[in-house]
């Protein structure tokens, strides 16, 4: 909504040059007298009023301060010529002055002096609608809080992990959500971009730690020096640079979980501390002296393999089996094809609304390229895929021409045996079931090659000729 001004000056030229300069952002109203400016807050609401001091009959910190009884939510100024010290002090300690402004005045102090007026009235309300809430009670702060959960577990369940009917995520989210019950550490090991924070997540909202605080740290995008920092918390001047008091994310996380990312990139020295603090349940901030209880769970997650850090000597074992409490492993995309299909379209229309596009689809060449790429980077790979193709394709289809070389030249291997999100025939003959798997082959052959049908028949050893009978008998020669 926008702010309305109330210009109170008996000089025409200073009250036209100040209307001139607010009416652009404000709903500005004149007055050349304190009467004629009574008459308009009376019948209009006035947010912010600007006022001479020197007016014949009532001055501007007279008419302020009945203002201030009468309209006291309007936030007053008070401009004038003069700097006599009497009507400033007379004009804060009686009328509530907000801002004295000097003339001559310049239209982009004036112009500030206002915003910031309307912004501290605004402010102002929300404060009081605040109050008036804290004071209806608990219980509508309760109801609000428990709404606000409700809507946090459902967004972030094992539900909403993304996963085709017999997924191998199913067993996986059902052993978590037993796990989650119960107060234990957790290490989730597998690649990057597995969705090993979603797991977290999802552990943390069906727990009974949900109403408290979930936060998140990786180990291996922060220097060592700083990590104790960053999760401990620091006393200002404990190192160069600390000019305040910091409080880390353990003390954040109080009542709830902490997730601990590519926690082995951490140093032998950092893990000595992180030990301390997980067997203790108390912390002690880089630069104090006090130690400091802290209650929370501990989800740590790693690419790397940890019992054979723990060998070598790299990852310290005590700490290992602390955080190892419950092991759950998330599989590569490439070991569940099945979930392709259904992830690449949750990641097309989140994609597709993030960067301003209609709702998209993939036709079946799109769909064929993509269950049969084996996903080195998983779904972060995945997803840049289909940002690129959907920034490069036009219209509301994605087509297979839209992906990478490096997509449409991919290796097909065993993961190749659905296609479209559908296992291959389960029944029937070996002819059958070997004359299925031979159209696979030659489609996932033909796209990678854009379908020259010379390259493709080169790559399976065919001629030509060979080539066409075979697309003829499965129907793929009017590609």
């Amino acid at each position: 909504m926008t702010a309305t001004v109330l210009l109170v000056d008996d000089e025409v030229r200073s009250l036209d040059a100040m209307r001139r300069t607010l009416e652009e952002e404000f709903d500005v109203l004149t007055a050349a007298s304190a009467d004629e400016a009574r008459d308009l807050m009376a019948r209009r609401e006035v947010h912010v009023i600007l006022c001479d001091q020197r007016m014949p009959g009532t001055t501007g910190v007279e008419f302020l301060r009945e203002a201030r009884e009468r309209w006291p939510d309007a936030v007053r100024i008070v401009i004038s010529g003069y700097t006599d010290s009497e009507d400033i002090i007379a004009g804060i300690n009686d009328a509530g002055i907000w801002q004295y402004i000097l003339k001559p005045w310049m239209p982009d102090h004036l112009l500030q002096t206002v915003r910031s007026a309307a912004e501290a009235r605004t402010l102002q309300h929300g404060l009081a609608r605040l109050d008036i809430e804290l004071r209806n009670g608990p219980g509508l702060l309760r109801a609000r809080s428990q709404a606000k959960l409700a809507q946090a577990r459902s967004a972030f369940g094992f539900d909403r992990i993304v996963r085709a009917d017999g997924s191998p995520l199913d067993a996986l989210c059902a052993m978590a959500a037993r796990i989650a019950r119960h107060d234990l550490s957790v290490l989730l090991l597998g690649e990057s971009g597995t969705g090993k924070e979603l797991m977290a997540r999802a552990i943390h909202y069906a727990s009974p730690r949900s109403a408290g605080p979930f936060v998140v740290e990786n180990c291996a995008a922060i220097p060592d020096t700083l990590l104790e920092s960053e999760l401990f918390g620091h006393k200002r001047g404990a190192f160069t640079g600390a000019v305040d008091d910091h409080v880390g994310l353990f003390q954040r996380a109080h009542g709830g979980t902490v997730f601990l990312d590519e926690i082995g990139e951490t140093s032998a020295a950092f893990q000595v501390k992180l030990l301390r603090v997980l067997q203790e349940g108390e912390l002690r901030p880089v630069g104090s002296t006090r130690a400091i209880p802290v209650d929370v769970r501990v989800i740590a997650a790693t690419h790397r393999d940890l019992e054979a850090d723990v060998r070598s000597g790299r990852f310290r074992e005590d700490l290992y089996y602390r955080i190892a409490g419950v092991t759950l492993a998330m599989p590569p995309l490439r070991e569940r094809p099945g979930d392709i299909v259904p992830i690449a379209q949750r990641l097309l229309a989140d994609v597709a609304a993030e960067l301003g596009l209609p709702p998209a689809q993939f036709d079946d060449d799109a769909l064929a390229v993509l269950v049969g790429y084996p996903w080195p980077g998983n779904i972060r790979e995945l997803r840049n895929e289909i940002a690129r193709a959907l920034a490069l394709g036009e219209g509301s289809t994605v087509r297979a021409g839209a992906f990478s070389r490096k997509l449409l030249q991919g290796q097909a291997g065993a993961h190749a045996g659905k296609l479209n999100g559908h296992a291959l025939p389960a029944t029937g003959t070996l002819a059958e079931r070997l004359d299925a798997i031979e159209a696979m082959v030659l489609r996932e052959t033909l796209l990678r090659h854009r379908w020259n049908k010379t390259h493709a028949a080169k790559e399976l050893g065919l001629s030509r000729v060979g080539l066409r009978a075979k697309l003829q008998r499965f129907g793929l020669e009017d590609k």
